[in-house]
C-alpha cells in the first residue's frame, strides 16, 4: 500500500512560509525599533536641512570706507559673474570697519581709496573672495592705464561688459541636473543598498537557523525545497518593502511639507515608485542567491563568508554610485554599469531619481534583470535542494550543483 502524499499545493506551501516570515518579523521588536529610528532620522534630517536652508546668506560680505565706494558695484558684479554672491556694506571709517571685522559682521574691508584695492581681513582671506578681489584689482589697474592714455574707462567697461561669445548648438542635448534630484538619487541608492544588505542577509541567516534547529526537516515533510526557499524570500521581501515604503513616503511628505523639497509632487512620487520597483527586482534577484548560498553552511558565523561574493557586487554598484554620480551624473562608466543586472539595483534607481535617463536604458535595465531572475531561480533551487538537508561541514558549490 503506497504512502499518501501529504505535501501542500505549490501556492499554499509558498504562502504558508511567507505568512510565517511576515508575522514573525513584523512582531519583532528589533524590526519595529529599527523602522522607528530610521523614521526619526529621516524627519530630523529634513528639519535640519530646513533650518540650514532658511539661514542661507551671501558667500561673503565686504565692507568699504567712503573713499572706496566706487569699488562696491564692480566688486558685486565681478562676484556674480563667477558665481559668488558678494554683499557690500558701507562703514563710516577704517576704525569702524575694523570693529566689524572683529565681531564677524564682514569678511573683508576695502580700507583705503579707489585707486588700488587695499584689503583688510581679521585672519585669513577666503580663497574665492581673493580671486574676485584680484580680478577687481586688475580692472582698477586697467582703468588707471586707460586714463593715463587719455581714454574713457566707462566706455571701455561698457564694451567689455557687452562682449559675448557665439555659442553653437551642442552636439547632444544637455540635461540640467537639479540639486535636489541629485540628493534624492543618493538617498534612493542608500535605501536600496541597506535593504539588500540587511534583508538579503536575513534570508541566508534564516536558512541556516532552520538547518541548525532541524525545523527544515519538518517543513520539507509537507512542502518542497523550492517552496520553502520562495516563501522565505517572499516573506522577508514583503517586510522589507513595507519598511522602505513607510520610510520613503514619510521622507518625501516631510520634505514637501516643510518646503525643503521644491521639486514637483509627480517627480517625488516617481522617485518612490522607481525605488519600489528596483527594491523588488534587486531583492528577489539577490535574495534567491543568498538563500542558495546560505544553504551551503550550517553555522551562523559562516553566513557572511558564504554570501560575500554576492555582497561584493551589491557593494561595488553602491560605491560607484555614491562616489561618481554626485559629481558627474552623466558619467559613461556608471551609465554602462547601471544596465548590467548585478549592478543595476543600486545604480539605476540613483540615475532615475537624478533624471536624464533615456527611456530605452531604463527598459533594457529592467528587462535584463527580469530575464535573469528565472535562471537564478533554477540554479538557486538546485543548490538549495541539494544542500539544505546537509549539516556539518560547508557544502562545496560544485557538489551542490552536481548532486542528484
Amino acid at each position: 500500500m503506497s504512502t499518501p502524499d501529504v505535501r501542500m499545493s505549490p501556492l499554499s506551501g509558498v504562502g504558508l512560509v511567507a505568512s510565517r516570515e511576515i508575522s514573525t518579523r513584523l512582531k519583532s521588536k528589533a524590526y519595529r525599533i529599527s523602522t522607528l529610528v530610521l523614521l526619526i532620522l529621516i524627519v530630523a534630517a529634513v528639519v535640519v536641512l530646513k533650518l540650514v536652508g532658511g539661514s542661507s546668506g551671501p558667500d561673503s560680505t565686504v565692507g568699504y570706507v567712503p573713499a572706496a565706494a566706487p569699488l562696491s558695484a564692480p566688486l558685486a558684479a565681478i562676484g556674480k559673474s563667477v558665481g559668488q554672491d558678494i554683499a557690500t556694506q558701507p562703514v563710516a571709517d577704517e576704525q569702524a570697519g575694523i570693529a566689524k571685522l572683529k565681531d564677524g559682521s564682514i569678511d573683508a574691508l576695502l580700507a583705503q581709496g579707489a585707486d588700488r584695492v587695499h584689503v583688510q581681513v581679521e585672519k585669513d582671506l577666503d580663497g574665492n573672495l581673493k580671486n574676485v578681489l584680484t580680478v577687481l584689482a586688475g580692472r582698477v589697474a586697467q582703468n588707471s592705464e586707460i586714463l593715463a592714455q587719455n581714454g574713457d574707462p566707462a566706455k571701455v567697461d561698457a564694451a567689455v561688459a557687452s562682449a559675448s561669445i557665439d555659442e553653437l548648438p551642442p552636439l547632444e542635448k544637455p540635461y540640467d541636473y537639479d540639486g535636489q534630484q541629485l540628493v534624492l538619487g543618493i538617498i534612493a541608492g542608500i535605501l536600496i543598498y541597506m535593504s539588500l544588505l540587511l534583508n538579503g542577509q536575513s534570508v541566508a541567516q534564516g536558512v541556516v537557523e532552520e538547518k541548525t534547529s532541524r525545523v527544515v526537516e519538518l517543513l520539507l515533510s509537507t512542502i518542497k525545497p523550492w517552496q520553502l526557499m520562495a516563501g522565505k524570500v517572499l516573506g522577508i521581501g514583503t517586510v522589507g518593502l513595507i519598511q522602505m515604503l513607510v520610510i520613503g513616503i514619510v521622507g518625501i511628505a516631510a520634505g514637501l511639507g516643510t518646503g525643503v523639497l521644491t521639486i514637483s509632487a509627480s517627480a517625488a512620487i516617481g522617485t518612490v515608485v522607481w525605488l519600489v520597483v528596483w527594491y523588488l527586482l534587486g531583492f528577489f534577484m539577490y535574495s534567491i542567491v543568498f538563500a542558495a548560498l546560505g544553504a551551503l553552511v550550517s553555522r551562523q558565523e559562516d553566513v557572511s563568508g558564504a554570501v560575500s561574493p554576492a555582497l561584493m557586487l551589491v557593494i561595488a554598484g553602491y560605491v560607484v554610485g555614491i562616489s561618481v554620480l554626485p559629481s558627474d551624473p552623466s558619467n559613461k562608466f556608471a551609465e554602462v554599469l547601471s544596465v548590467i543586472p548585478v549592478f543595476a539595483p543600486t545604480l539605476m534607481p540613483m540615475r532615475l531619481a537624478m533624471g536624464g535617463v533615456p527611456v530605452w536604458e531604463a527598459v533594457v535595465s529592467v528587462g535584463l534583470v527580469v530575464l535573469l531572475i528565472p535562471l537564478l531561480i533554477w540554479l538557486a533551487a538546485r543548490i538549495y535542494r541539494n544542500a539544505v538537508m546537509r549539516t556539518g561541514a560547508k557544502v562545496k558549490l560544485r557538489d551542490a550543483l552536481r548532486a542528484a
